[in-house]
């Protein structure tokens, strides 16, 4: 009798510990299940959160039908449970153990921003003041406090930061967007100053940059850019004026309301290459790399007019004459189509969505 009690004994405790273990080989099995999500979640991850306060987050927001199966996950691959700190993407189809991985790689979620080329600072600090997921630290600096957190204290910051499509996470803010595109521009600037031609009318690599900016905000069509650059150094070596519109725009700040006149080509500012000699004191625009190269590289050639044709390109010429034939033709008589350069390209919203 005694020995039929012990074998029913051991048979129940057998059947328990298989029962125990199939009910947490199933629970475990459930991580690697992919969870359904209408659209993607965000999920924060703050600096210092534990594992299993992970697993309880997770817990709370649906993402996981029981926490226990996840700590005990963790308990069991103690790898697994090293997670970073940082904001995470979690889509439909992904597993926990999925979300887990990510969290562990530290593959957080990224935005982008877009800096044009031809944009001023100004619009580059709007377009850092409307990044939703950008950490705002610099919006009520002025850009005096800007330069001085950059290292160039007392410098104006036109032109001084890169244009280009930048990446950032929810714990960068608007000040490290800024550091990481004044450092581009000083990257570039002087790599292409090194490797510039010889014989340029440029004392400094800071006047090649004011002059990639007025070729940026002069050129229609990329391959123009050279040519463009051509006419302006000639035009400074033989002493003549720039007599370029957008520096007038430029001068003329807040009352420029879309068209200048006569009166404005007359208005003495220091950016009116119309009234000044040489270059205007500052660059006038953030200059892109093919801009800032062109201004090192120009093209040869003997033309020093151009004016716009209307549809992007432009009419270059070598003698007075010559140029103001063009412009009675281009300009005189404007088709109703007429523009100085091609329609810009819809960028869209300036801060978008990236993963990396």
């Amino acid at each position: 009798m005694l020995k039929k009690l012990l074998i029913v004994c051991i048979s129940l405790s057998v059947l328990l510990a298989a029962g125990t273990g199939l009910w947490f080989w199933q629970g475990l099995k459930t991580l690697e299940e992919p969870v359904s999500l209408e659209e993607p979640v965000l999920f924060n991850v703050p600096a210092g959160t534990a594992f299993n306060q992970v697993a309880e987050q997770l817990e709370g927001e649906g993402l996981v039908a029981r926490s226990l199966w996840l700590k005990l996950h963790g308990r069991l691959h103690p790898e697994q449970a090293r997670i970073k700190a940082g904001e995470y993407e979690f889509t439909d189809g992904m597993s926990v153990k999925d979300m887990v991985e990510t969290m562990v790689a530290g593959d957080i979620k990224h935005w982008s921003i877009q800096f044009i080329e031809g944009w001023t600072f100004k619009d580059m600090r709007a377009a850092l003041a409307s990044a939703e997921r950008l950490r705002q630290e610099t919006a009520d600096w002025s850009n005096e406090e800007i330069m001085a957190a950059m290292g160039a204290e007392g410098e104006h910051p036109e032109g001084r930061f890169f244009p280009d499509t930048y990446l950032f996470a929810s714990r960068d803010s608007d000040l490290d967007l800024l550091k990481r595109s004044f450092k581009r521009m000083e990257a570039v600037l002087a790599e292409e100053w090194e490797n510039r031609e010889e014989g340029l009318p440029y004392d400094t690599p800071y006047e090649a940059l004011i002059m990639a900016s007025i070729v940026e905000r002069e050129t229609g069509v990329p391959h123009e850019r050279d040519e463009v650059a051509g006419v302006f150094v000639r035009r400074l070596e033989k002493g003549m004026r720039l007599q370029t519109d957008p520096t007038v725009i430029y001068g003329m700040g807040d009352k420029y309301q879309g068209r200048i006149g006569s009166k404005d080509l007359r208005t003495y500012t220091p950016y009116n290459t119309y009234r000044i000699d040489g270059l205007p004191p500052t660059p006038i625009a953030l200059p892109g790399q093919e801009a800032i190269h062109a201004a090192l590289h120009p093209k040869e050639g003997d033309s020093l007019y151009f004016v716009a044709r209307g549809d992007g390109t432009h009419k270059f010429s070598r003698t007075l004459a010559e140029h103001q034939k063009a412009v009675r033709e281009f300009q005189l008589n404007r088709r109703d189509d007429y523009r100085s350069s091609p329609p810009p390209e819809d960028a869209g919203d300036a801060s978008q969505e990236q993963s990396q």
